[in-house]
């Protein structure tokens, strides 16, 4: 597979505040890279510094072979971006935002006029082709924003946080249009993500925390950092429970999920607090009523990460 984004080494700063500093990322053809991590940490900056929309401070980026300095515009007909914030005229049809975005990336209407028809079909927008933008639901709004992003068939697709604000069923439809995408082959997804059942679907993710990736990998060999040191804990009253959790000398941290408490035990702690801190909440006046090891999952790991100092 060949990497169609190559960035090294990239910085940016704004002012004294230093937004990138050192993140490397490579995607291949059918990869999809996921950028996860706090607010501020420096992903919608990564996306705009690979697309040229800011200039880098230092570092190399080469999106499809083409250098982001010296052939910026070549660079950027590889790509299509999705921004957090969707850039639609509101006033305009489906179809004459469609319209508009091909012209401006200088498609002739033999090529975008076949095309949006393609894409509309597969967004599932052709029904609503002259409906006004300003007049879509939310959902249907990011539908759009994607198929403005794949008019000029890009080998590299930007999502910076595309389905933040809107619900599960939109969320999950979304990817249902992006994974047969990456099927292909011939295209290249890097994502930024709140969402860890997101994260999940990547090739890749990259933990960025302060400008930095401070741990990267495929989901699975990031979940392995923590086998056998997450414990899930059910109880009450539950202030009590995770207040007795919190005490016991083998338990590093005790998050709420859902109902549910997680546990991250120290190394080679798991059996001895399985065996003592029933009795010591039960001891305390509390009730448990599951205390059991599970396999950890991402918000496990993105909490310890979180924790580390870049």
């Amino acid at each position: 597979m060949s990497d169609l984004i190559d960035a090294y080494n990239l910085h940016k700063s704004f002012g004294a505040t230093q937004a990138v500093a050192g993140v490397s990322v490579r995607v291949a053809a059918g990869e999809i890279y996921g950028l996860v991590g706090p607010d501020g940490a420096g992903k919608t900056t990564v996306m705009r510094l690979l697309c040229g929309a800011l200039t880098l401070d230092e570092g190399d980026v080469e999106i499809g072979g083409y250098d982001i300095r010296r052939q910026v515009e070549r660079a950027r007909e590889q790509i299509g971006y999705v921004a957090q914030r969707f850039s639609l005229y509101e006033e305009l049809t489906v179809q004459e935002n469609l319209r508009f975005f091909a012209e401006v990336r200088g498609l002739q209407a033999a090529q975008w006029a076949p095309r949006s028809q393609e894409i509309l079909e597969f967004v599932g927008l052709e029904a609503f082709r002259d409906r006004r933008a300003g007049q879509l639901s939310g959902g249907m709004k990011q539908k759009l924003a994607l198929a403005m992003a794949l008019i000029n068939a890009p080998r590299v697709l930007l999502l910076d946080e595309p389905t933040t604000g809107v619900d599960p069923v939109t969320r999950q439809d979304f990817w249902r249009l992006i994974l047969p995408l990456l099927r292909r082959g011939n295209l290249a997804v890097l994502v930024s993500t709140p969402y860890m059942d997101e994260a999940l679907r990547c090739t890749r993710i990259g933990f960025l925390r302060e400008g930095r990736i401070i741990s990267e990998g495929p989901p699975a060999a990031l979940r392995s950092r923590l086998d056998g040191r997450i414990l899930e804990l059910t109880g009450a009253p539950e202030k009590l429970v995770v207040e007795v959790a919190r005490r016991d000398p083998g338990v590093e941290t005790a998050e709420r999920f859902g109902n549910r408490f997680h546990l991250r035990v120290a190394p080679g702690q798991a059996d001895a607090v399985l065996a003592r801190l029933g009795e010591s909440i039960r001891t305390a006046g509390g009730v448990v009523t599951e205390l059991r090891a599970i396999d950890p999952q991402l918000e496990d790991v993105f909490i310890e990460l979180a924790e580390k100092t870049p």
